[in-house]
């Protein structure tokens, strides 16, 4: 998947790309249903602030933002959030589907 990445009064590197790529790649890898990762990242007076936006199928939709005083700290804080609200989606979703029953467990097979 193809993860973009904005920049607001701030250059986004190679280095920032490829640290964006490094911590974001395993938690996607794990979520096939997500379609696109937008990732913001913006420098205001002395906070540093990385947004993490995820769009998926079914009315899959997460957002993170995390504002620290390192980058890289805001980046690894976005990504464990974002990381979290995913497997809490997920676990939703299984949770959901399991408390169904088929029909015919609980009709009991027909005994002629």
């Amino acid at each position: 998947m193809d993860i973009q990445i904005t920049g607001r009064n701030v250059t986004v590197s190679d280095a920032l790309k490829e640290y964006v790529d490094s911590r974001l790649a395993p938690v996607l890898a794990d979520y096939p249903r997500i379609e696109s990762c937008h990732v913001i990242l913006a420098h205001e007076k002395y906070r540093h602030i990385a947004e993490v936006v995820l769009q998926g199928r079914d009315k899959l939709r997460a957002e993170a933002a995390e504002t620290t005083d390192d980058m890289y700290a805001s980046i690894d804080a976005a990504t464990l959030k974002i990381d979290k609200q995913l497997r809490k989606s997920r676990d939703k979703m299984i949770e959901r589907h399991h408390e169904r029953q088929k029909l015919t467990d609980v009709e009991g097979s027909p005994e002629a």
